[in-house]
């Protein structure tokens, strides 16, 4: 399913553009202009981090993912939910009333991706125990942090955790225990995850670390939710409902920040959540500040997965809610031995130096110096009239030949002013 080196999942609908600059001014990598008076996502600095889309006053952003009728083009369909999911529920105590309400909705078969975070969790105390040279390990759990880190901080790589994620390995188990149960082959058997965000969508259809993932779709929890909900008052009604959850406190933990780094059983840790948090934890990683740590946490979405844009409750409020559902679970229910599957990357994730001025480092040093000249003749106000964030990002845009000095709507002006001035009053 890899789509480009570069794919995304954020899109834009023109027609309801307005051609403001509140996403130019929100998005972390300064991945957006506006030309022509409509924005424009630079897909090469573009994270997925989903911040233009809940920024946006017009809604004109918003993300790519599948449809519930592409399920109808297998003949077998498994659900892999999300642990944020159960966090969009009211006064839920049992886990079995959403996954039963699944299978309702149409789905052959759930697996939780719960379930698979558990077995990531593992591996994870096992990784850290054996490499303590690569302390502190970050997770990649959050694609976006993958991906900002790829981009941004190429010191960092030998740091990210190389195991697959959750959802990666809950779609390669439940593809092989369909196609144990059902003796259909691999392309008949359709692996969905209902994501948080569009970052994991993008994972999905182009992921980093191995070639290939094993989920087929991606659905919204938004689009999901309406008819999950009608489905639950349907089985909760029921008499008894099948056993279908196999995770416990460790794994739905996963859902909101910190309870990946709780499943490690370790004290050494650090945990933050929304993306200029976490650029400024990597900063701070980058100048050797957390030596002392194991393992740091990174999610891009206040709150972690619960503050996805495509969830549907206030993420703090989701917290509360998982903290509350994890009540009625054990520690862990998911005891898979960790040699029976291929957890870890099986290709490296290598720098992109997207935001380099030049191919060498000579043409680059030679371009940062017309940058910084550029930026003395620009007022500096940052207004973003120009379409660029910054009055820096501008002067970048000019060096890489796809923008102007008039772009500034301040030199513009002095520049009307002179050539006004050449011509007599009265003319």
């Amino acid at each position: 399913m890899t789509m480009g080196k570069f794919y995304t999942a954020v899109r834009l609908d023109e027609s309801l553009c307005t051609g403001c600059i509140n996403c130019i001014k929100r998005c972390p990598t300064e991945a957006i202009r506006v030309r022509n008076q409509k924005a424009v996502i630079t897909k090469e600095f573009c994270i997925d981090c989903g911040e233009c889309i809940r920024i946006c006053p017009h809604h004109a952003k918003n993300a790519t993912y599948d449809s519930m009728d592409m399920i109808k083009k297998f003949e077998y369909t498994v659900a892999l939910p999300a642990p944020s999911l159960y966090a969009q529920m009211n006064n839920l105590d049992d886990i079995n009333i959403v996954l039963n309400a699944l299978k309702l909705m149409g789905f052959s078969d759930v697996f939780e991706v719960s379930g698979a975070a558990e077995i990531i969790s593992a591996a994870t105390r096992m990784y850290i125990e054996e490499h303590k040279e690569k302390w502190p390990v970050i997770s990649t759990a959050c694609p976006v942090v993958t991906r900002l880190i790829r981009v941004r901080f190429p010191n960092l790589l030998e740091h990210l955790l190389p195991l697959k994620a959750p959802v990666d390995i809950a779609a390669e188990l439940a593809r092989k225990v369909a196609m144990e149960k059902t003796g259909l082959p691999s392309e008949k058997i359709g692996i969905f995850f209902i994501s948080p965000c569009p970052a994991k969508v993008t994972a999905a259809k182009n992921p980093l670390g191995y070639e290939k993932s094993e989920v087929d779709g991606v659905l919204a929890i938004k689009d999901v939710y309406p008819r999950l909900i009608s489905c639950m008052k349907i089985v909760a009604e029921r008499d008894e409902l099948e056993d279908l959850a196999i995770s416990g406190k460790i794994g739905i933990s996963w859902g909101s920040s910190g309870g990946e780094a709780s499943g490690l059983l370790t004290d050494s840790y650090l945990a933050a959540d929304g993306i200029e948090n976490i650029i400024r934890v990597l900063e701070d990683m980058e100048d050797q500040k957390f030596t002392n740590l194991e393992f740091i946490e990174l999610n891009a979405c206040s709150g972690g997965c619960v503050g996805g844009v495509l969830t549907v409750e206030n993420p703090y409020v989701a917290k509360v809610k998982l903290k509350r559902l994890r009540k009625y679970m054990p520690v862990a229910r998911t005891h898979i031995p960790l040699e029976s599957i291929d957890l870890f990357w099986t290709q490296e994730v290598e720098y992109e130096p997207v935001f380099n001025l030049g191919v060498s480092l000579i043409e680059s040093i030679g371009k940062v110096a017309k940058v910084e000249e550029l930026c003395k003749k620009f007022p500096g106000l940052d207004c973003g009239s120009c379409g660029a964030p910054t009055c820096k990002a501008l002067a970048e845009d000019i060096v890489r030949g796809v923008a102007e000095e008039n772009y500034c709507i301040h030199i513009f002006r002095e520049y009307v002013n002179k050539l006004s001035g050449k011509f007599p009053k009265d003319s």
